[in-house]
C-alpha cells in the first residue's frame, strides 16, 4: 500500500506527541524531531523536510495550540495542513486549448511508465467526454510504437504512428490526422533514456518548438524517491514543465517523491498511477493524500470510485430485490465485480478513516475463492440457492478446485447477509434502507 512506512511512523510520532494531554514546547520539539527521521527516512528532499518542520513547529508551539483544551487535534489539523500545502493545496486540472486538438506532450526517462501513462490518460479523458488520439513519436525503443497501438486500442484510443521517421515530423503528422478524425485532444508519447543526456533533450525541445504543446507533463516513477525529485528539476529546467504524473503509487513508495515534488520544482502533480490496470489512473488530491498519509482515510476518493463501480440503475434494481428479499448469487458476484473495480480490498482499507495506513493484512485474493464458486454452478443454481443439496455442492467444489467447507461458508455468508437485507426492508417501506444503500454506493 502507497507510503505504507511513513504513514505508520508519522501516526506513531504524532501519537506519542499528542498522548501527553498538555503539551509543551519541549514536547513539540521532540514529536518533530521523530517527524522529520520519517519525512528523511521516505526519500524527501532534506531542504523540503526541514523546512516543512520549521513551519509546523512555529504554528504548533504557538500559545492558541498549548494552551488549548484538544491540542492533539490541533497538532494534527496543523501537519495535515501544511502537508497538503506541501503537496499543492489544490487539485490542479489539465487546461484547454481554444483551438483544436488540445496537445499534452508526456515526457520522462525510460521505465517510468510512459507509454502506458499515455494510453491511461486517454481512456480518463475518453470518461470525460473527449476524444483524444495518440500519437508514437518514441522511435528508440524496441516495440515502443506496437506498445502504443495495444494500449491505444484497449481504451478505445485512435493511434498515429509513422514508423521511425523523425518525431518531430510524426507529431506535426498526428496534428492533422487529429483534425482529420474529429479528435479534440492528442497526447504525444515521446522517447525516453535511462539517463538525461543532450541528445533526448534536444530532441524534446525540437517538438516543443515544433507542436506547441498546451501542456508538458513530466512522468515520473514514484519508487525511485529522491532521484525522481532531481529529474522532475532537470526537465522542469530544459522544458519547463506544467505538471508531473506520478506512476507506481500503489507499490512500495517511500512517499519521498509525492511530498517533495511540487514544493522542489513549484509544478503540480496533477494525476497518480495507482495500479496496473489502464484504468489505474486518478487526480492528484493533494488534501485527500495528506489525510490518507497521517491515517485520516480518504472517504471522498472512496465515494468517486464507488460512483464509478455501482451504476445507479443496479443499485436500484439491488434496492428493489432486497426490499423483496430476492437477492440471489447472480447479485452477489456482481457486487464483487463491483468492489474490484474499486480498487480491491487493500485500496479499499486505506481509505477508510482509522484504517488508512495500518498494515492490516488483506488479501485481496480474497474475492477469487467465492467468485469461482459461484461461476462453478449453473444459472438455475445461482439464481436459486435453496436447491444447492450435497451432491451438488460436491460438484460445484470440484469444478471451482476449491472444497466443500468452502462452498458452504459461502452459501452461509449469503445467507446471512440475505438475512439482514430481510430485517432492514420493513424500515418505512424500504426507503431507508434504499437511502442507505445509495449512500454505500456513493450515490446522490
Amino acid at each position: 500500500m502507497a507510503f505504507e512506512g511513513l504513514s505508520q511512523k508519522l501516526q506513531n510520532a504524532l501519537k506519542k506527541m499528542t498522548g501527553r494531554g498538555k503539551l509543551n514546547e519541549a514536547a513539540v520539539k521532540e514529536g518533530m524531531r521523530e517527524v522529520r527521521m520519517a519525512l528523511l527516512e521516505a526519500d524527501v528532499n532534506y531542504a523540503v523536510a526541514k523546512d516543512f518542520i520549521k513551519r509546523v513547529t512555529e504554528k504548533c508551539v504557538g500559545q492558541e495550540v498549548l494552551s488549548s483544551l484538544t491540542p492533539a487535534q490541533q497538532v494534527v489539523k496543523i501537519v495535515n495542513d501544511e502537508m497538503t500545502e506541501l503537496m499543492g493545496s489544490n487539485l490542479s486540472k489539465l487546461t484547454w486549448s481554444p483551438s483544436t486538438p488540445t496537445i499534452y506532450m508526456l515526457c520522462g526517462l525510460q521505465g517510468a511508465g510512459k507509454t502506458t501513462m499515455a494510453a491511461k490518460l486517454a481512456g480518463y479523458l475518453i470518461k470525460q467526454g473527449k476524444k483524444p488520439m495518440l500519437a508514437a513519436c518514441d522511435i528508440y525503443r524496441p516495440a515502443a510504437i506496437r506498445q502504443l497501438q495495444v494500449v491505444g486500442e484497449k481504451v478505445g484510443a485512435r493511434v498515429y504512428e509513422h514508423g521511425t521517421q523523425d518525431p518531430v515530423k510524426t507529431a506535426l503528422e498526428a496534428i492533422q490526422q487529429a483534425r482529420y478524425y474529429g479528435c479534440d485532444v492528442l497526447i504525444i508519447d515521446t522517447a525516453g533514456r535511462l539517463h538525461i543526456d543532450t541528445a533526448l533533450m534536444d530532441e524534446l525541445d525540437r517538438i516543443k518548438a515544433a507542436v506547441h504543446p498546451q501542456e508538458i507533463l513530466l512522468v515520473v516513477d514514484a519508487m525511485t524517491g529522491q532521484d525522481a525529485v532531481n529529474v522532475a528539476t532537470t526537465f522542469n529546467d530544459k522544458l519547463t514543465i506544467s505538471g508531473v504524473i506520478l506512476t507506481k503509487l500503489d507499490g512500495d513508495t517511500r512517499g519521498g517523491a509525492a511530498l517533495s515534488v511540487r514544493a522542489v520544482t513549484g509544478k503540480p502533480i496533477k494525476f497518480s498511477g495507482i495500479g496496473e490496470k489502464l484504468t489505474d489512473i486518478e487526480p492528484f488530491y493533494p488534501d485527500r493524500m495528506a489525510s490518507r498519509i497521517l491515517g485520516m482515510g480518504d472517504v471522498l476518493s472512496l465515494i468517486d470510485k464507488a460512483q464509478e463501480a455501482f451504476a445507479e440503475d443496479d443499485m436500484d434494481a439491488l434496492a428493489n430485490k432486497a426490499r423483496s428479499a430476492d437477492l440471489n448469487l447472480e447479485d452477489f458476484l456482481k457486487q464483487m465485480q463491483s468492489m474490484k473495480k474499486m480498487g480491491g480490498l487493500r485500496s479499499m482499507i486505506g481509505m477508510i478513516p482509522g484504517l488508512s495506513g495500518k498494515n492490516i493484512d488483506i488479501d485481496d485474493d480474497a474475492m477469487k475463492k467465492p467468485e469461482a464458486i459461484i461461476r462453478s454452478m449453473t444459472p438455475k443454481e445461482r439464481r436459486n440457492p435453496g436447491i444447492l443439496n450435497a451432491s451438488r455442492r460436491k460438484r460445484i467444489a470440484a469444478g471451482s478446485g476449491t472444497t466443500v467447507q468452502d462452498v458452504n461458508t459461502l452459501i452461509r455468508q449469503f445467507d446471512q447477509a440475505r438475512q439482514m437485507m430481510k430485517q432492514l426492508q420493513g424500515l418505512k417501506g424500504g426507503k431507508k434502507m434504499r437511502a442507505m444503500m445509495k449512500n454505500m454506493g456513493g450515490m446522490k
